[in-house]
């Protein structure tokens, strides 16, 4: 940190500190001010920020705002030999009642009459003269001694160490915040960093906010403590430091008082957690055993134990939380009931297309329409299932493309499932070709399935299979079935078994009668084999058979 970096904090600190210790003698000094009359008709009487007495009744036609302006009057026009003489009381009767008078050098300072007793307090005139004569005399010599250079000197002294001291705890905080927060932003950029740490990257901001928040909490409470310990310095604003330091101990008294009657309800919050958590982990081992095969139970299939697993989950915790937020301390506050009101209002407005696509996650889960690695075609897209989310399911398309379907959208349209029924045969991959009347059909079987068994990527067990769909006018239409194991690959192996058939057609001459003829050829339409390679095809042939022998 740079001099004038450094000189500009402390600056904001001390200005900071000044505008704290102003508002509080603005507000002392209000305070000290005569009262005006409240509906009750009392008016207190302050001097040197110290209560002296209340006083209620009338007393020869002035009422009680008028009197206190009177007896400040008095009390300020004293001087500092009086300020040190006793206070004495002396009783006397009017008409109606009594009173005493407190006098000092031989100066009347006020008097107290029986209307100005607290019927609560029940305390006698003599009683309540005798308080406000201590009163006054602990606030004249509180001034007496304020006026005095040893003690003001002495107060200055103090109150300079002190703000030193808050200078440098200041500073330190300061210090300690930047070298925390920059040590902690070193260990989330390394590479080898916790996953624990690494949502850290995305809400950056946010730690350095609750940093500054929680420096400018500290800064705070070492100008609150140092504005305490300097009005508690001097004679006449100590009542003002004692009022601060009684209101943080009394702060610390109600918070350790809340924090130990809430002992109980917090108990009870985290025994009613922990046997949630346990119950939860018991169903776990259970789920973990059906899964693995372990254990059968009726109605649970392999594809919805995952699923299951997650809504008792949620049902488990979600009822372990109903139970144990009675229990929370201020749950049944205004505060509580207003945050609950509010998140259920957000929830109800949007929560609708979520609900939907929810349910239509556990429709598609319960009816085990497709599980991941299936190969599945829901309108133009087909591929594998990657992966059957709550909101959405991903599929990978023969292009590597990962496609999101949301659920709804996967409801509401036919699912074709070509793994679910393939087993260990793997899954079913067909073609058709349509051939003249004028080739036997025995030839076209031996023909298509040997071009499948020529095939990479098909199976040859169990073996490809030829099926007759119809009988047209011009041709027999022929559809060759043969299974394959990675349905990613599709595509490549289906134009692989198309040119294999073209091939073995070409091969036995005979003729695919695609497209129509208006008229039968002379003869067949048929590429011969010094044909096959014909260029460019001949020089890709002899670069892929480079490539080979280079690779091997």
């Amino acid at each position: 940190m740079t001099p004038a970096r450094a000189f500009a904090k402390f600056a904001a600190a001390l200005s900071f500190c000044v505008l704290a210790a102003y508002m509080f003698l603005a507000s002392a000094a209000e305070a000290a001010l005569p009262m005006e009359q409240v509906p009750g008709g009392e008016a207190v009487l302050h001097h040197n920020f110290r209560p002296i007495a209340t006083f209620r009744a009338t007393f020869l036609g002035a009422p009680p705002a008028v009197r206190v302006r009177k007896m400040e009057d008095r009390i300020d026009a004293l001087t500092p030999r009086q300020m040190l003489q006793p206070v004495e009381t002396a009783p006397f009767s009017f008409d109606g009642g009594r009173g005493i008078t407190l006098t000092s050098g031989g100066s009347i300072l006020f008097a107290l009459v029986d209307g100005d007793l607290d019927p609560q307090e029940k305390l006698t005139l003599e009683e309540a003269a005798e308080r406000a004569r201590k009163n006054i005399v602990a606030a004249l010599q509180a001034d007496a001694a304020q006026r005095r250079p040893d003690v003001l000197l002495k107060g200055l002294g103090l109150a300079a160490a002190a703000t030193v001291m808050a200078f440098a705890l200041l500073w330190l905080i300061s210090r300690a915040t930047r070298l925390l927060v920059a040590r902690l932003q070193r260990i989330i950029q390394e590479d080898d960093a916790g996953s624990k740490l690494r949502w850290a990257r995305h809400g950056w901001l946010l730690v350095q906010r609750v940093s500054q928040l929680l420096m400018g909490f500290l800064w705070l409470s070492v100008a609150y403590l140092w504005l305490t310990y300097v009005l508690a310095r001097f004679p006449l604003t100590e009542p003002l430091g004692d009022r601060l330091g009684d209101f943080l101990l009394n702060l610390l008294e109600d918070i350790g008082s809340s924090f130990i009657g809430a002992m109980p309800s917090l108990t009870t919050v985290v025994v009613i957690l922990f046997m949630t958590k346990a119950a939860n982990d018991a169903i776990g081992n259970f789920f973990r055993a059906a899964k693995a095969g372990r254990v059968r139970a009726p109605g649970l299939h392999a594809d919805t134990v995952s699923a299951t697993h997650r809504l008792v989950t949620v049902l488990v915790w979600g009822l372990g939380i109903a139970i144990a937020y009675p229990f929370i301390p201020m749950s049944n506050s205004d505060a509580f009931k207003g945050l609950s009101v509010m998140l259920g209002f957000m929830f109800t407005l949007g929560s609708a297309g979520i609900v939907n696509q929810l349910m239509s996650g556990l429709v598609l889960v319960y009816a085990r329409a497709l599980s991941v690695g299936d190969f599945v075609e829901v309108g133009d897209n087909a591929g594998v299932v990657s992966q059957v989310g709550v909101l959405s399911t991903k599929i990978i398309n023969m292009r590597n493309e990962e496609i999101t379907i949301p659920n709804a959208v996967l409801v509401g349209n036919p699912i074709r499932n070509f793994s679910r029924l393939a087993g260990e045969r793997g899954t079913l991959v067909s073609t058709k070709v349509t051939i003249g009347y004028d080739t036997p059909w025995r030839q076209v079987h031996a023909m298509l399935i040997a071009a499948a068994k020529l095939t990479p990527g098909l199976r040859l067990l169990p073996t490809p299979f030829v099926y007759q769909k119809s009988l047209a006018d011009w041709y027999v239409e022929y559809e060759l079935f043969a299974h394959m194991d990675q349905p990613l690959e599709r595509v490549s192996v289906l134009s692989a078994l198309l040119a294999n058939i073209q091939d073995q057609f070409n091969t036995y001459g005979v003729q695919i009668m695609s497209p129509h003829f208006n008229a039968q050829p002379a003869s067949n339409l048929v590429v011969p084999r010094e044909h096959w390679h014909a260029a460019p095809a001949e020089a890709a042939a002899s670069e892929t058979a480079a490539g080979f022998t280079r690779q091997r």
